[in-house]
């Protein structure tokens, strides 16, 4: 039997491995800040995010859809979208196509929450952005969604087995 601390990784494995644990620990600082920005807007990070796929999205979606376009689990978006019904600030619509699976859109509270913290979001970005180079954010960038691609491909190979 292998020991799987034992297991030997290339240079590229160790640096993705490493960077990978650093991404979970930003995440979580990201995450923290975030619930710090819109605290007083009755937000969270996690709402602020389901917010802002509301509004990237072209036209009104379900909430499976803007679960895999936020890369998250279907429920926990829903428990968060019925949260943010009961405040007010999306409603559900009838959808044409499925009628099961509604559709979501901002109300004209959840836009104004919506564009209040992105006010906020702008000076603390650009405080956080100071003295980083733009290439290097884009080199990032770049390869983050490298390897966000890859993984999508498993979990989509994973779904067609």
């Amino acid at each position: 039997m292998t020991n799987s601390r034992a297991m030997k990784r290339t240079a590229a494995g160790k640096a993705l491995s490493d960077l990978i644990l650093d991404l979970f620990r930003l995440n979580s600082r990201i995450s923290a800040a975030g619930d710090r920005l819109v605290a007083d807007l009755g937000l969270t990070s996690a709402r602020w995010q389901v917010l802002g796929a509301i509004v990237a999205a072209e036209r009104p979606q379900p909430v499976a859809w803007l679960a895999r376009d936020l890369g998250a689990n279907r429920q926990n978006v829903q428990r968060i979208v019925n949260d943010l019904q009961r405040e007010g600030l999306v409603a559900f619509k009838t959808n044409p196509h499925h009628r099961r699976a509604q559709l979501v859109m901002l109300t004209d509270k959840g836009s104004e929450a919506y564009d209040a913290a992105m006010r906020l979001q702008a000076p603390w970005i650009n405080d956080l952005a100071e003295g980083l180079a733009v290439e290097d954010i884009n080199t990032m960038h770049g390869v983050i969604m490298v390897l966000r691609r890859r993984l999508e491909g498993d979990a989509d190979l994973e779904e067609q087995s």
